[in-house]
C-alpha cells in the first residue's frame, strides 16, 4: 500500500465517513431536482385544473326544427335576391347580380317566416318569385320593370317541442 492511500484510509477512518460519502455533488444539483420537481408539479396542476375549469356542465343547446323550404325566382333579367335560410342560426343572405331561372333548397327554423324578396336592375324586365314549403306551394309574386321589386313569404308555425318537432319538421332535399 502507498503511504497516501494509508493517509486517506485513516482520514476516513477517523472521520467515520466512506470513500463514497467524500465524492460530494455539486451543492446546486439536490436544489435543481427539487426546482425542476416543483415545476412539474405546478404544470400538471395547471393542466389538471384547466380540464376542470374548461368543462362546461351547460346542457349543449338542442337542435332548432326545421322545415323544408324551396325559394324559386324565373323570369328574364338580372336581379338581387334576399333570402333566408337555416345553419346553426337563422339568417338573411343576399345573391347580388343573380341570373334568372334561380332556385334554392334550404331549411328554415320553425317559427319564423321564410322570406324571398326581389329587386330588378336598372334594365328591367320582368320576374317572379315563388316559396314552398315542404313541398307545396305557399305564395307567388311579380316583378316588372326597371328596379321592379316582389316579395314572397310564408309563415311557419312555432315548435311546439324540439325533440319531436326536429324528426317529424326536417326534410332534406
Amino acid at each position: 500500500m502507498s503511504t497516501d492511500t494509508l493517509n486517506t484510509d485513516t482520514a476516513d477512518a477517523t472521520s467515520g465517513a466512506s470513500p463514497a460519502e467524500h465524492r460530494s455533488e455539486d451543492p446546486g444539483t439536490g436544489r435543481r431536482t427539487f426546482i425542476g420537481a416543483a415545476i412539474t408539479l405546478l404544470l400538471a396542476a395547471g393542466v389538471v385544473t384547466y380540464g376542470f375549469l374548461a368543462t362546461s356542465d351547460e346542457p349543449k343547446p338542442k337542435p332548432v326544427p326545421t322545415a323544408s323550404v324551396t325559394y324559386e325566382v324565373r323570369g328574364s333579367g338580372t336581379v338581387q335576391i334576399d333570402f333566408i335560410a337555416h345553419d346553426k342560426q337563422t339568417k338573411s343572405l343576399t345573391l347580388s347580380g343573380s341570373e334568372l331561372p334561380w332556385r334554392k333548397n334550404v331549411e328554415v327554423g320553425l317559427g319564423t317566416e321564410p322570406t324571398i324578396r326581389i329587386v330588378l336592375d336598372g334594365k328591367g324586365g320582368d320576374a317572379g318569385c315563388a316559396v314552398a314549403v315542404r313541398g307545396k306551394h305557399v305564395q307567388r309574386s311579380t316583378a316588372a320593370g326597371p328596379y321592379g321589386r316582389a316579395t314572397c313569404s310564408a309563415p311557419l308555425p312555432a315548435a311546439q317541442n324540439a325533440s319531436d318537432s326536429t324528426s317529424e319538421n326536417s326534410e332534406t332535399q
